[in-house]
């Protein structure tokens, strides 16, 4: 431990080289619970801030306050449980702010973020309620795969809006998508773009290039490096990590059994075999093996 402790010493007096000690994993931010830990801290608003005005177009005024509503605590995370790991924070005005982060693609992703939207406007009105009491919700949804098939940008912004005759009915419900995949290896000169690159980063030489950008990301930097050393967050992410894998194992199980049951039921029909494979994605020689076990 003596080694991280005077790398993190160093790290925060100078800008030099950052991840230059091999023996140190820095685990991935845009992991949902390292992402979590990073954002979701009371102690982390500063972070959160910054990011948070590199995104979003609301008055200055409005981060004078800014309360994390779920903070997110270590010893009460349940690693055993695969749920959504998102930030929900409140600003000066009231604004209410949702962030997720999500690696893997989803289903529905798109019907669900207008779901939660919805969800947390109905939320502030209760019985008796004044419809003139809403307050501004807004999505950040963080993806690693396209969300957004039909633009190149990996920043977008949308509101319930006219596209025929260019007018916005309103901006109550605001979702701003953020893909990381499509993030432009040359900085575009934004905010944004650096902390972009940061959740992006995999390699010693990334990290240490946007952490000089940016004082605010190098102090995340800083921060993140303290998380990969805590034993039990390493634990927790190891965890999370076993757990989507076994997940993801199962669901691929379960849809080449479907395909193989469609294989089988197509041969039956005497479907040609190069057919079979277009229609259902299999090898040849899962094909052949179907063939082999009917003899």
């Amino acid at each position: 431990m003596e080694y991280a402790i005077l790398w993190l010493q160093r790290l925060l007096r100078s800008g030099d080289v950052l991840l230059e000690n091999d023996n140190i994993k820095i685990l991935s931010p845009k992991s949902d619970i390292i992402f979590k830990l990073l954002f979701g801290d009371e102690r982390s608003v500063e972070f959160l801030t910054d990011f948070l005005k590199s995104v979003l177009r609301i008055p200055e005024d409005d981060y004078g306050e800014v309360i994390i509503v779920n903070p997110f605590l270590l010893q009460d995370y349940d690693g055993d449980k695969l749920g959504i790991l998102d930030v929900k924070i409140k600003t000066k005005s009231k604004k209410i702010i949702d962030i997720e982060i999500q690696v893997k693609p989803t289903s529905s992703m798109k019907e669900r973020v207008v779901f939660y939207s919805s969800k947390m406007v109905t939320e502030q009105v209760g019985s008796g309620g004044k419809y003139q009491q809403i307050k501004k919700v807004i999505s950040i949804i963080i993806t690693d795969y396209i969300l957004i098939a039909d633009s190149p940008k990996y920043h977008h912004r949308f509101t319930l809006y006219d596209r025929e005759n260019n007018v916005e009915f309103t901006d109550i419900i605001e979702v701003n998508t953020l893909e990381l995949n499509k993030l432009p290896e040359v900085a575009d000169g934004t905010s944004l773009w650096e902390w972009m690159k940061f959740l992006n980063a995999e390699s010693k030489e990334e990290f240490d290039m946007v952490a000089e950008k940016n004082p605010v990301i190098k102090k995340a930097v800083v921060r993140l490096a303290e998380l990969s050393q805590d034993e039990r967050t390493r634990m927790l992410y190891e965890s999370r990590q076993k757990l989507e894998w076994d997940i993801w194992s199962r669901e691929r199980e379960a849809a080449q059994n479907t395909m193989l049951s469609v294989a089988k039921n197509l041969l039956s029909m005497n479907m040609a075999v190069e057919n079979i494979v277009i229609a259902t994605g299999l090898t040849h020689d899962e094909i052949a093996d179907l063939q082999n076990a009917d003899l």
